[in-house]
């Protein structure tokens, strides 16, 4: 019996010694996924990017705005007035803002306690907890060198929390589950289309007929394109209903950014129906190429600026990060074009460049 199991056996691993494709699998997959999963789920927030409004330029502020840049937590944009808070806000650019009032220094040198304002960027309820708490710890840590004798703190932190007042975890996550779940409708119902063309026999007739690989895309692309959007605005519509998802902004801007991030996605499906042979391989890339990088790679759960560099790199790929700041700062922030217009760009760049791709693999195809 085990000379018939090792005869198996040597005839398996001579198999597997041949198909090198399987084999790399093998031995990369389980390492691509360690390092991964071990570097992009982080719930360590770091480099937090914040800015001071300083109205007393004392000594005493100055020693404040150090605690909170020599903290490893905060990396300071600048100090700024207060016409600046909002772009900064809407913008990204910053996630907290210390606002140090005039008369600071002088009121901790006589023992007064002094307010300091912490206005934070909600968007991401998460992070904006966190980093309120980070902020409080600072805070604290600078009132007790000044308490001496004092039983109250000198310092009294006035956090407000901005676009998402009552840090409501809903609103940060509806959004990134309306990107996950448009991303991989989109991408698996397109990845299937011309392999199923393939496995029927239709791809030969449409190669006699009169047409290009860019015409054939572009019509395999519109009606999903059409369902997809229908589907998006359905989830978006419910979302509001059930849970309360405000819409701060345009509708028109919402539609913009939504289009063009699906006519990607859908790019993206053709692109992997274009290379698999069948319905199953296709199935499978189209999962694995929208279901990872939307869930880890966006920041719809894990802060990019928390990642290490090669991966936030990697993020510059992903277009539903470009898409989630879109959205957010739609639905949420209610700000115009002005404040995210460079998203829609990379969204616009990224559906031109998979469709194009799709439209040349193809070509050679037919060729």
């Amino acid at each position: 019996m085990m000379r018939k199991a090792v005869a198996v056996c040597r005839k398996e691993l001579r198999q597997i010694a041949r198909d090198r494709r399987t084999l790399l699998i093998l031995l990369f997959v389980p390492a691509f996924f360690l390092l991964l999963y071990g570097y992009a789920l982080n719930w360590d927030i770091r480099h937090v990017h914040f800015a001071v409004t300083d109205r007393d330029r004392t000594v005493e502020s100055r020693s404040l705005i150090s605690a909170f840049a020599n903290s490893g937590y905060f990396d300071l944009v600048g100090v700024i007035d207060d016409r600046e808070i909002s772009p900064l806000m809407d913008r990204n650019e910053v996630r907290a803002v210390v606002v140090i009032p005039a008369g600071f220094g002088r009121g901790l040198r006589q023992g007064q306690t002094v307010p300091v304002q912490v206005l934070l960027n909600g968007d991401n309820a998460n992070t904006a907890t966190t980093v309120m708490g980070y902020a409080l710890t600072i805070l604290r840590s600078e009132s007790a060198r000044y308490q001496q004798r004092m039983p109250r703190p000198l310092i009294a932190a006035e956090p407000r929390v901005w676009y998402n007042p009552q840090l409501r975890s809903t609103l940060f996550l509806v959004p990134g589950l309306i990107a996950y779940i448009a991303m991989i409708t989109a991408v698996v119902s397109t990845a299937l289309s011309i392999v199923r063309e393939k496995e029927r026999g239709t791809m030969e007739q449409l190669r006699m007929a009169p047409l290009d690989a860019f015409s054939f895309v572009v019509g395999k692309t519109i009606p999903y394109f059409f369902i997809s959007l229908a589907s998006a605005m359905g989830i978006i519509l419910v979302a509001m209903v059930l849970f309360g998802l405000p819409m701060r902004g345009a509708w028109w801007l919402l539609l913009l950014a939504l289009s063009l991030f699906l006519v990607g996605a859908l790019g993206l499906g053709l692109l992997i129906s274009s290379v698999a042979d069948n319905q199953q391989v296709a199935f499978q890339l189209a999962m694995l190429a929208s279901f990872l990088p939307t869930l880890m790679l966006s920041g719809f759960i894990f802060p990019i600026a928390s990642m290490p560099a090669f991966l936030r790199a990697v993020t510059y790929t992903v277009p539903a990060r470009y898409f989630l700041i879109a959205l957010r700062a739609i639905v949420l922030k209610g700000v115009g074009i002005q404040v995210f217009w460079i998203d829609l760009a990379a969204l616009s760049i990224y559906a031109a460049l998979v469709l194009t791709l799709a439209s040349i693999r193809l070509r050679r195809q037919w060729a």
